[in-house]
């Protein structure tokens, strides 16, 4: 049955219903750019673990790489990523397939239902004045008949008048004369009024109020025949992402089957085995007899000697835990060249911890010096702690360096040795901030003149007011409560010279921060 029928008089009704249709697809358009969103970020977020966990392509990467483990997990991460395209096409096409053309739909809609209804209240003006026409016809024709009236009992009266004389009775039925014509030309009007209103009358309850409702309702049926698809669309197009997902599902599986343990451990051995013979046993020397066995030489020739530590050791690129100690702190287990090799590397690695020591105790002074001259870059006192335990590790590594020059110099390599004043002058340091003296020419010892660059002593500390990106060169970026150190001032150009903490340094707007 259609709405111009059953629904004539209910034009409130089709107003909010179908106001109510498009609200619901306008509604579905917004969940569906949501749900785009959401695609979208966890796109994002798959993408962004995948990069995380994925192998660079270096040599140790390459190497790594050959464990099947290792290649089922690297399939996993491909995969991952894979799945983070799926997930940035699915929102893609929702995007195109639904929210584009919906809201393009939509937008026909609205303009289409406007027009109808005003057309509705267009021909509900057009039948109020006509009969705003046809009442002032009624009322015309009603004053116009009373009028006419008197006029004929004015008639009567004179005629039944003695004194009234004949042109007073002409008069006065002229007058009535004259009244009657005019009424009967208001009857006429008002009855031509009449049924033009109710030609217009019928025409509106029977034709054009039931065509626009017809109207209204095939247009809010195509609309929910369009938000059905939407709805389709919607399942389709996930639909159509799960055979991808599956791919992408059989292949980590695949992966995992291809996983074998025990090809890992063969390729773990043809990798670092080294071919050599493990040692042979040590001959027992009877320095009693003052005899020296002979078959040691020839045991050097029968096989290659390896220590125990040799089977176990590590990669040259590899780095010893600093908290392990040694086995013999002199290494006076090692043969003597060996040896020698070994106390040279460890006093070359102390004297560059000493030389770090020595320019961080040199900035604590000057940063010192600079909060002793202005107290509101700092306190003073706060640097105090730090000062006293660089000099107290200064001290340390003294002592260190000089036990190892000592080993050294046991071993007849007195090469790294200068005399002892020299060194210990280098190594003294005064807590209070007075300068170091001159390094010797040693290669072993730090080569430190003394200078710092002013502009690498921080003058004093800021918090990050806002976020600021740094996107320009020459700027740095820092986030809200990020605490900085103060390079430079603001010289009026209205940027200031930071360092953050991580030691990147670059300029930021004065505006952002705030000294503290």
């Amino acid at each position: 049955m259609d709405w111009g029928k059953a629904l004539w008089d209910q034009h409130d009704v089709m107003e909010k219903h179908t106001q109510s249709g498009l609200e619901l697809m306008e509604r579905y358009v917004k969940f569906v750019k949501e749900r785009t969103e959401i695609e979208q970020n966890y796109a994002k977020q798959l993408r962004s673990l995948s990069r995380k966990y994925s192998r660079r392509g270096s040599k140790e990467d390459q190497e790594i790489n050959r464990f099947t483990n290792q290649q089922a997990f690297q399939e996993v991460v491909n995969q991952l990523n894979e799945c983070a395209c799926q997930r940035e096409q699915l929102a893609e096409n929702l995007s195109i397939n639904i929210c584009v053309e919906l809201t393009k739909h939509l937008h026909e809609l609205k303009q289409e239902r406007k027009t109808y209804l005003a057309d509705v209240k267009k021909v509900q003006q057009n039948l109020e004045i006509t009969f705003k026409h046809l009442e002032a016809c009624k009322k015309r024709f009603e004053k116009e008949w009373k009028e006419a009236e008197k006029a004929n009992q004015q008639v009567e009266r004179t005629e039944q008048d003695p004194s009234s004389t004949k042109t007073d009775v002409d008069k006065a039925r002229t007058i009535a004369h004259q009244r009657i014509h005019v009424a009967d030309e208001c009857k006429n009007e008002y009855a031509a009024q009449l049924q033009k209103y109710n030609k217009e009358q019928n025409s509106f309850y029977h034709s054009e109020i039931p065509a626009i409702f017809n109207k209204l309702q095939d247009m809010d049926e195509r609309r929910i025949r369009k938000l059905a698809e939407g709805y389709r669309l919607l399942s389709d197009t996930e639909r159509n992402l799960l055979p991808a997902l599956e791919k992408s599902l059989n292949t980590i599986s695949t992966a995992s089957k291809n996983t074998n343990e025990k090809q890992d451990s063969m390729t773990l051995i043809e990798q670092h085995k080294s071919g050599l013979a493990p040692p042979v046993d040590v001959d027992f020397e009877d320095y009693s007899q003052g005899i020296k066995p002979t078959n040691m030489e020839n045991s050097v020739h029968s096989a290659p000697k390896v220590r125990i530590k040799q089977l176990f050791k590590k990669s040259k690129s590899a780095t010893l835990d600093k908290n392990m100690p040694a086995p013999v702190e002199d290494y006076s287990h090692l043969p003597l060249e060996h040896r020698q090799k070994r106390l040279r590397e460890k006093i070359d690695d102390i004297t560059k911890d000493l030389q770090k020591e020595t320019d961080q105790s040199e900035a604590l002074n000057k940063m010192k010096g600079v909060y002793e001259k202005n107290s509101q870059m700092g306190d003073p006192a706060s640097l105090e702690p730090q000062i006293n335990q660089t000099a107290h590790n200064i001290n340390k590594l003294k002592g260190e360096l000089s036990r190892y020059k000592t080993w050294l110099s046991e071993t007849g390599d007195n090469s790294m040795l200068k005399n002892n004043q020299t060194s210990a002058a280098y190594i003294s340091v005064d807590p209070k901030g007075q300068k170091l003296p001159e390094p010797p020419d040693n290669i072993y010892e730090c080569d430190f003149d003394g200078d710092f660059d002013d502009d690498d002593v921080p003058i004093g500390q800021c918090q990050a007011l806002y976020n600021f990106d740094g996107g320009r060169e020459g700027e740095v970026s820092m986030q809200v409560g990020e605490q900085l150190s103060v390079l430079d001032e603001d010289h009026g150009d209205g940027w200031v010279h930071v360092r953050k903490a991580t030691g990147d340094d670059g300029y930021v707007p004065a505006s952002y921060i705030k000294i503290i």
